[in-house]
Parts: C-alpha cells; structure tokens; sequence
C-alpha cells in the first residue's frame, strides 16, 4: 500500500447492503489479511438481505447460510450499522466517500419487471418481489396486505420463485405457524380462501429450469395436489433435454401428469406454453387473467397460437425477475439495471471512479444463486486491495467522525449488539408460538427491540 495509507495504518471501506453479496465482500477483505477496517452499512436494522427477506419461510436449510455470513461479526472483526439509509433521506453518499477509501454498493436488485399488458396496474396485480417482501416480514411491506378471498390465484413465471409464491398459498397455515412468518402474515395465510393456484409457463415442460429439489417440494404437499397442464406433450414424448436437473423435472412432471389429483383441498396447476395477454378487472381490481396458448415450432421456438383462455384470479403475482435501482451519484445502465463497472470498479464513460465498487446482482444483474456472490465479491475485493495504494485518503478517516456525522443527520445506527438484542426478540416471540423464531415486521418495533426496549 502506499506510503500515506501506511502511515495511517489502516484502510476504511463502507459496505452498503447486509446481503450475501455485501457480507461475503467484508467477509473477503478481513481474510486478506491487509490492514483494513471494514464497516457493514444497511439501512434496515437487521443484516442478511435477501436470506432473510427473499428466501422462503420453509426453505430452513437454504436460510443456514447465515451461520457462514455472520462470520465477520462475532467476533467483531466487521463492524455492523444497521438503519442507515445512504442516499435520498438519509446520508448522502458524498458524505459517506469523505469517511472511507473505499465504498462498495451491495444493494442488489429490488424492482420487480413488469408484463407490459393491459390490466397489469389494477389493484391484485404484484410482483413477486413485494409479495415474497410481505410474506417474509420486509417492513417496506408491511401494509401490503393482499386479499386472499377468492379461490383463483395466478402466479406468472418458470423459476423457482413463482414456485416458492405456490407453495406458500398452498400450504396449511398451521405449516406456515412452525416458520417465522410474522402473525399478520400468518392471519391472513389462515383466513385465505385459495383453493386453486396457477402457475402460467410460457415455454414446454421439457424446457423449464426449475431446481428438481424445489419443483419435488410441490409435489410432496400434505394439502395440494399438482396438475399438469401440457396440451398432451408428454403423452406425446418430448425430446430429452441435455441437462440432467431438466432431465429429473421432466420425470417428475411426466409421474404427476399420470398420477391425477387425490382429492387434496387445493391445487397446484403448472399451465405450460401459457403466456398472460391481459388482466380482467372488476370495480378496479384483478378478477380474471386471459392467457394465450403458444406451440413449439420446428425450430424450436415459441409462437403463439391466438387461443385464449381465461382463468378467475382475485391475485395474480408476476415473478419475471428484477431490475436494480439506479444509486444517486452513481452512473447507472438502465438496459442491463446494472451499475457500469469493470470487474467491480465502477466506470463512468469509460473512467474509473475513485473509491467506488460495486458487487452482487447490482454488479452483474439478477443471475445465479446465493453462492454466486462469494466468488463476485472476491473479484471486487481483489479490485479494491490493489488499488488502495492509488486511492486519496479521505477528509474524516476517524471512525468517531463518522459516527458524527450520521448523528448529524438524526441517525442512531444499530450495531451488531443491537442486532443480537433484535434477533432474541424474535426468538422469543417463536417461542409463544412454536416456531424457532417469528419475524419482527414493523421498522418501529424492530428499532425498539434492537435499542433495548421489549415492543410486545
């Protein structure tokens, strides 16, 4: 490192978002050993992102990854402050830059994509990511609250996240009691009246890329049966994919279609080569969604037929994929929904920016699973260390400056201890009910609880 930044001892980089992505980042540059200081920064008072806000309740073994990324903070070797917003209503980022070497944004993609047809703006319609948000306890979603009174529910999409929004409305609410869904979340799984739900698949079953471990889960349901809907191609015999986890879905999918239902009290229907031409409305919310039937022509591709049909659905949940968010003071490519960078250097018309990184979906866009960020962030990391010897030492390298200087904008972060006082709240509140823990939901309970005070 160079000779000013040595003198000082150590460097200072700010993480913003406690997702996997930010975490295996801090994780990366404590275990380089060089003599930086790392602070975690999210504007939520509880750190994990996504494992705790996009993972589903009953996925207990995928939400074990929080034991590898708590890592870096017990012991504190990496600082955590949470309910810092950086940006439009917090710190502004300028700020931040004045306190670290180096600042990496972890922020993720949050916005979900849109359908582009008529209807899709009616009170009913949402994207996975806000329904997911409201039924893992997100406090931006708190007052969702979607209407679950009619039997019909359509879910658009071919990933496993259109069939995690299945099986979550499908199953019994005493299911969803042992998970750590919060209480209003769980009223309303109790009082649902879906009985059938349908997942609308534009492509062929022999074209899905579900994981075969999540498409079995729907299949081992105590209280919904799966019906396949696939205009007889898998009567007729299908050409065999090449990859073998597509390969295990089409064997799957073949067992349900000849097995039929048993009587279970709801449904699942996977529709394939269903593609959603428009939303039906009544008195300003979803009624109905019109789909059109497609065929796979000679060359493989999807055509569609002019067919329609239509299936009643008081809710219909689009899950498409996500776009990230443009970051103020940032440049931003609205083509990908990514911020332009180099191998986690941020670049602006060709140029590096000073001090700023970036990794995650972010970074690359919204591909690939959880683990996929350890490896990103390593690139990003191995950016930041080389060029910490070239980058300007900031005006306030003080760590009690910074803390000033969230104070002067009426910020009382919430540190790792905070965070452990949080966490045995919500423990607690599993306790009452069975579960290992219940989500705190309400960003105001959520900050008395991490500041010392019982909310309920």
């Amino acid at each position: 490192m160079g000779d000013e930044l040595m003198q000082q001892g150590q460097a200072r980089v700010a993480v913003i978002g406690a997702g996997p992505s930010g975490l295996y980042a801090a994780a990366a540059l404590l275990a380089s050993g060089e003599p930086v200081s790392v602070e975690v920064l999210d504007r939520l008072p509880a750190p994990y992102g996504l494992v705790r806000y996009g993972v589903a309740p009953d996925h207990v073994k995928m939400k074990s990854v929080i034991r590898v990324l708590q890592k870096p903070f017990d012991p504190a070797h990496v600082e955590f402050l949470g309910g810092v917003r950086v940006g439009d209503g917090g710190i502004p980022l300028d700020v931040v830059r004045e306190h670290f070497h180096a600042v990496v944004h972890a922020t993720g993609s949050s916005v979900d994509r849109h359908l582009g047809v008529p209807g899709e703006d009616l009170a009913g319609s949402l994207g996975s990511g806000a329904f997911v948000s409201w039924y893992c306890g997100h406090p931006d979603r708190v007052e969702l609250q979607p209407v679950l009174d009619r039997p019909g529910v359509a879910v658009v999409g071919a990933g496993n996240v259109a069939l995690d929004v299945a099986r979550v409305l499908a199953k019994t609410a005493d299911e969803m009691a042992e998970t750590d869904v919060p209480e209003p979340v769980l009223s309303a799984l109790r009082d649902s009246a879906v009985r059938d739900v349908h997942v609308l698949i534009r492509r062929g079953p022999q074209h899905v890329r579900f994981t075969p471990a999540e498409l079995r889960q729907i299949g081992e349901l105590h209280n919904a049966d799966v019906v396949v809907h696939d205009d007889g191609l898998l009567a007729e015999g299908v050409e065999e994919p090449e990859d073998r986890r597509q390969r295990q879905n089409l064997d799957m999918l073949r067992e349900w279609a000849a097995r039929g239902t048993t009587g279970k009290p709801r449904r699942i229907h996977l529709r394939f080569l269903r593609s959603p031409v428009r939303l039906v409305g009544v008195d300003g919310r979803v009624s109905a969604v019109v789909v059109e039937r497609n065929k796979i022509d000679a060359d493989g591709r999807v055509v569609a037929t002019g067919e329609e049909e239509t299936f009643d659905a008081g809710l219909v949940v689009r899950a498409i994929g996500y776009d990230g968010e443009p970051i103020e003071g940032l440049p931003f490519d609205a083509r990908t929904g990514t911020v332009p960078n180099d191998g986690g250097r941020v670049m602006r018309d060709g140029e590096q920016v000073p001090g700023a990184y970036v990794t995650g979906w972010i970074k690359r866009g919204p591909t690939g699973v959880i683990g996929t960020n350890k490896s990103d962030a390593s690139e990003t990391v191995e950016a930041i260390l080389a060029d910490l010897p070239g980058l300007p030492m900031p005006a306030h390298p003080e760590p009690e400056a910074f803390r000033a200087a969230l104070a002067s904008y009426g910020i009382r972060p919430v540190d790792w201890t905070g965070w452990l006082r949080l966490d045995a709240e919500e423990v607690r509140r599993g306790g009452l009910r069975g579960a290992e823990r219940v989500k705190v939901a309400d960003l105001a309970d959520m900050l008395e609880a991490a500041h010392g005070a019982r909310t309920s």
